[in-house]
């Protein structure tokens, strides 16, 4: 029997979950089965993948650097790499603004309702912003002191300081370009050895993929109901408004910008691109993290859109690290959701620092779960809005949190595959259909 495609096993893990979860709410089964036989599976896949994130952003970076060749390329695909990070993430807050603006969402919450979802998350709500208020009271330079390690293997046991380890890598790989070549050889084949090894591995723990996946989806499903399943529903129908403005505006930049970006300036089709890194996307879904999908998105990147190693090791875990176009685009929608529900009128200003702190904020914030609600609070506190209400939209974030984290991806692979076609390290006219997780490999024309 021809063995099922890994988005197939993962796309089957994933409804097998939902099911299995939503059977444990309809039949009384004790949710502790669940939490303590079942999520570990999933806690043990992700941990997997998180493992191996550090090490494959610090081997990988260090070899896509080095392998330029020389300064100038260097300086050029950076050029390229932080202009389209940039242009992507205002695109995505200006389409979250002008929908938000648009059908106020925000308007149509009842009083009750309001003061429920305040009461629910009163206790979470204070915990985030008691970590936002300790970013508050942080000098304007402080992200730029955060940059550079006190200790770089402290800095690699803690995913959330990635961009210590990239700033590293890249110091690193410069200096590769600049010593002798006999001192330098050896020292990129260590590493360049290193880079395959971690691949093999991401190769072993996909073997668990669906299981994990499966285990992810089954206790989310159960967590979120909590003791109480018709309170959750009822809480989660009252912010479907925006709940969908959000979901519409994702949608609108996997199905429209993205095309746009790829139609412009590679002759990748879109659907071809869509179904090469469709592993990474369910991934991302059901982790809710950029960076434990790290090292899957650069094995598809790689492998499937055939964007070169010097490419992808030096814009991907970059890109993990500061280009969240999701995050972004629902930082924005939030914060003007979150005004209208209080009552609160946003001057045109007020929205222009929407902007410009999103994006510093999509940059701050760390590619783990949960991560976007702390920065979010730093928006609103830029706009004078209370940061207690982000109670309002902690009902739905798990879930919305699993659909942004996608495009957060989906927008790394795209300004990978631009960059690699603007510098010639894109096989022109082909895309390649080679399976990673397989023995398969071919070649295929683009239409």
């Amino acid at each position: 029997m021809k063995k099922l495609p890994l988005h197939t096993q993962i796309i089957i893990g994933m409804v097998l979950g939902l099911v299995y979860g939503l059977l444990t709410l309809k039949t009384g089964i004790p949710s502790w089965i669940t939490i303590d036989f079942i999520k570990p599976i999933g806690t043990i896949f992700i941990n997997g993948l998180k493992m191996i994130a550090m090490p494959l952003v610090l081997a990988s970076l260090i070899i896509g650097v080095a392998n330029l060749g020389d300064i100038s390329k260097l300086s050029r695909i950076g050029g390229k790499t932080l202009i389209s990070f940039l242009l992507t993430t205002v695109i995505a807050i200006v389409i979250g603004l002008v929908l938000v603006n648009f059908f106020k969402p925000g308007e149509a919450i009842p009083a009750s309702t309001k003061d429920n979802l305040m009461k629910s998350y009163e206790v979470a709500a204070g915990t985030r912003a008691d970590a936002a208020s300790e970013l508050k009271e942080q000098g304007p330079l402080q992200p730029i002191v955060d940059m550079v390690p006190e200790n770089l293997f402290q800095a690699m046991t803690d995913n959330t300081a990635m961009l210590q380890v990239v700033l590293f890598a890249i110091l690193a790989g410069i200096a590769l370009l600049q010593i002798p070549k006999s001192k330098a050889e050896p020292v990129i084949a260590f590493f360049d050895g290193l880079n395959e090894i971690i691949i093999q591995i991401v190769t072993y723990i996909m073997m668990i993929a669906p299981y994990g996946v499966f285990a992810l989806m089954a206790s989310l499903i159960v967590e979120i109901a909590g003791d109480n399943p018709d309170s959750a529903v009822e809480l989660l129908l009252a912010l479907l408004k925006y709940s969908l403005i959000v979901l519409s505006g994702l949608f609108l930049m996997m199905l429209v910008i993205y095309p746009l970006f790829l139609k412009s300036f590679t002759k990748v089709k879109y659907l071809d691109f869509f179904k090469a890194i469709r592993p990474a996307q369910l991934l991302a879904f059901t982790t809710s993290s950029s960076n434990a999908t790290l090292p899957v998105t650069m094995k598809l990147t790689e492998e499937e859109l055939g964007v070169s190693e010097n490419v992808s090791s030096f814009v991907l875990p970059l890109g993990a690290t500061v280009n969240m176009n999701g995050t972004s685009l629902y930082q924005a929608v939030a914060a003007v959701f979150i005004a209208q529900a209080l009552g609160m009128e946003l001057t045109l200003g007020d929205q222009v620092m929407i902007v410009l702190t999103s994006t510093l904020a999509a940059i701050g914030s760390a590619g783990v779960p949960g991560a976007g609600l702390i920065m979010l609070i730093v928006v609103l506190e830029s706009i004078g809005v209370p940061a207690a209400g982000i109670a309002l939209i902690m009902a739905p974030d798990r879930i919305l949190d699993m659909f942004r984290t996608v495009v957060n991806i989906t927008g790394d692979v795209v300004v990978a595959t631009v960059v690699a076609s603007t510098e010639g390290e894109l096989p022109d006219g082909m895309i390649r259909k080679k399976n990673p997780f397989t023995a398969n490999e071919s070649v295929q024309e683009l239409n």
